[in-house]
């Protein structure tokens, strides 16, 4: 039930949102930017990636909305990090899909004006995430990029050079 949602989600969001006339300042890459499957509850982690793929699969050959494929449900090691999924976000997927390296999972072709439009979807399985916003009172990013880094989770280990304990990089 859960992924039939998120692909009727995805579809009503390809529908609705054109990414030529969408600007923001949150990084995103498509109509539906983001679709992680978390387990909540009679659920592995490892049972959600395996859905994860499929409805990545299903997204792109349905929809023609192309996917990749991050966090645990990743088929390559560095997509397990969605900022390599979104690398230079909805505005350098033109040129991407002309890089084999750079392709999505699921739905790759070269740019054409339905990719457009809907942009491309990042799908994955993951734990729970939190996240806030804090407002700082400076306009130097040197201070604000510090301040994040030592906030964060993954940004900590990577500015002090090791890996939480228990959990990969």
């Amino acid at each position: 039930v859960v992924v039939e949602t998120a692909f009727r989600c995805v579809q009503k969001a390809a529908q609705l949102i054109d990414m030529r006339q969408h600007h923001g300042a949150h990084p995103r890459m498509g109509a539906t930017d983001v679709l992680p499957l978390i387990p909540v509850s009679g659920i592995t982690l490892e049972e959600c990636a395996v859905l994860a793929r499929q409805l990545a699969e299903r997204i792109a050959r349905e929809l023609k909305v192309p996917c990749y494929c991050y966090e645990a449900a990743a088929k390559t090691p560095e997509r397990r990090n969605l900022a390599v999924c979104r690398k230079g976000e909805y505005e350098a997927l033109p040129k991407r899909m002309d890089v084999t390296s750079e392709v999505p999972d699921y739905g790759a072709r070269k740019w054409d004006e339905q990719m457009a439009r809907t942009g491309c979807t990042a799908v994955g399985a993951r734990d729970f995430l939190i996240a806030t916003n804090f407002n700082l009172n400076t306009t130097s990013t040197r201070r604000a990029n510090a301040i994040a880094f030592d906030v964060r989770e993954k940004g900590r280990p990577k500015r002090e050079g090791g890996s939480p304990v228990g959990k990969p990089m």
